[in-house]
């Protein structure tokens, strides 16, 4: 079996530092994003840092009918591969997203084009009873807010989907991790205002390749995220809507 792993929306900050972190394993890699050029760089840094095969092409989240063709493509030409990793995600403008033709777009990428995507990754592992699945999400899809709130039901969206992929895989050995970072420093929060307790994509991405070898199948990123929104989500409604969050 390859012992490839496929990153999806390979050009993110986080997505390159965990495509680092599987390299330095000895994983050979197949990148996918929409940027060329920087997957072009991207794969040959790795290349020559770690020694180990790295293939890439071009992905388009949101053009679903184009996932299936892409995906065996991949398959074929890397011989099979161990796993996924999605890390494509759009923030885009909350406010325009008031707007329901910008909050489509927004829905669209972190849900829709995700869960077709991993729709036909299931397929893939679970007759092979083998491999695995990194969704990355969003602290921000535990609980809606007005600052984000379609961002962030198109994250607690596939949080959900993951949740149920990895109750339907579970029988067939497949893993299905999610998870849920909170604010990383990277182009999508740059210049953000308000931002705390800020870890860098190498943080994130090793802990991320690290989650293999535990059993946890929800992470949080880092550790503390995960009692920050335990707090979060059980402030009560009547209160939480006054809190201009």
């Amino acid at each position: 079996m390859s012992d490839t792993v496929l990153i999806l929306g390979a050009t993110s900050a986080i997505a390159r530092a965990t495509a680092a972190a599987f390299a330095a394993k000895g994983n050979d890699l197949y990148l996918a994003a929409r940027d060329k050029d920087e997957l072009e760089r991207t794969a040959a840094d790795l290349q020559i840092r770690y020694g180990v095969k790295v293939s890439y092409g071009l992905f388009d989240a949101e053009a679903i009918e184009t996932h299936e063709p892409f995906f065996q493509d991949v398959v074929q030409e890397m011989h099979g591969i161990s796993g996924v990793v999605l890390a494509f995600g759009f923030l885009g403008d909350q406010l325009a997203a008031r707007d329901f033709k910008t909050g489509a777009k927004i829905i669209a990428n972190n849900f829709t084009g995700a869960a077709s995507f991993l729709s036909i990754c299931a397929n893939y592992f679970e007759p092979l009873q083998f491999g695995f699945i990194i969704g990355i999400t969003s602290v921000a899809g535990d609980r809606g807010r007005q600052s984000n709130y379609v961002y962030g039901a198109a994250k607690g969206a596939l949080s959900l989907f993951l949740q149920g992929l990895r109750n339907r895989l579970f029988s067939s050995g497949v893993r299905v991790i999610t998870v849920k970072p909170g604010f990383v420093d990277t182009a999508m929060t740059f210049g953000m205002p308000g931002l705390f307790l800020v870890a860098s994509p190498e943080y994130v991405g090793n802990r991320i390749v690290g989650a293999l070898n535990k059993s946890s199948d929800i992470i949080y990123l880092p550790w503390f995220w995960r009692y920050i929104m335990l707090i979060i989500k059980h402030i009560p409604e009547f209160i939480f809507k006054r809190m201009k969050l």
